[in-house]
């Protein structure tokens, strides 16, 4: 194999298209598969083949790339896939797929003789596209060489966990960061929406904190999303942020620990979806804070 690895991605949605493009951008050879192919035609422009099926985009691939929506829709495609795949081929899982959804990946590499590599990304839609996402990745180290030409080209960085995917430490890390971000978020549109209901400018709030130990710049960025009606296009869904968050709470309940800001967040982000926000920027989870439509 040449030190330019033949590269398949499997699942071209905000995250996954990026993460092709990059990847062929930076002279790798990319084939790329989506459920709806109108998502993945315009990587055309950037070099990239697109297949009609999975098994097509994985035939004879280095590294097969998944980002797709969940634990089950990732398991669903690689068995798709399945009579494309070639023993020893490293497999870079990037699809938040949670504890369990990650166990059943796992079982499904090893009885197909993949090299898998637990490796979620921390960033939205912006990062993604500069190639300045936060990998987090486990995975064998005698194997690394082969991926680590692929994660450079999606991310800033890498941060290497451990040595066995399968134990689910670069996921574990994941949910432990997005519990965070979803918090945040969460509690900028809660900000918003007191600041509404109180006769408050948000600017004053904001002026309030500027340059202090409460300052931060993903709550201004967030909330910025809100104020300037820039919720579309979605640096990262409500419907996905739902997911995750349920997530974060069953891996909570699963290990004795009651997640209570982040059940509270998981409410919020579906009655935020319930109410026709779910496409849009996980910051609509503002439009939770109200019964009826914010003015």
């Amino acid at each position: 194999m040449s030190d330019k690895p033949t590269v398949s991605v499997l699942g071209t949605g905000i995250m996954g298209a990026a993460m092709a493009r990059n990847i062929a951008r930076a002279g790798h050879s990319v084939r790329a598969w989506n459920r709806s192919r109108a998502k993945a035609e315009p990587l055309a422009a950037d070099g990239v083949q697109i297949a009609d099926t999975p098994a097509e985009a994985v035939a004879e691939a280095d590294v097969v790339v998944t980002m797709l929506y969940d634990g089950p829709a990732a398991l669903d495609v690689m068995r798709q896939a399945a009579d494309g795949l070639r023993p020893g081929t490293a497999w870079v899982q990037s699809t938040t797929a949670g504890l369990d959804g990650l166990g059943e990946l796992a079982a499904f590499a090893a009885a197909h003789d993949l090299v898998l590599f637990d490796a979620p990304v921390l960033g939205t839609r912006q990062p993604a596209e500069a190639g300045q996402l936060l990998v987090l990745a486990a995975g064998p180290a005698a194997h690394r060489d082969t991926v680590t030409p692929v994660l450079d080209a999606v991310g800033a960085r890498t941060v290497w966990t451990g040595e066995d995917a399968a134990a689910g430490s670069a996921t574990r890390l994941k949910l432990v960061a997005n519990s965070w971000v979803l918090a945040t978020t969460n509690a900028a549109g809660e900000v918003l929406a007191l600041s509404q209901a109180l006769g408050v400018d948000p600017q004053l709030f904001f002026d309030a904190i500027a340059g202090g130990g409460l300052d931060l710049p993903y709550l201004r960025l967030k909330a910025g999303l809100v104020l300037e009606d820039r919720l579309t296009p979605a640096q990262f869904a409500v419907d996905t942020a739902v997911k995750d968050a349920r997530l974060i709470v069953e891996a909570g309940r699963q290990h004795g620990v009651r997640l209570d800001v982040a059940e509270a967040s998981a409410a919020r982000l579906a009655r935020a979806a319930e109410q026709g926000h779910g496409d849009e920027d996980m910051a609509a989870a503002y439009f939770a804070s109200f019964d009826e439509p914010a003015t």
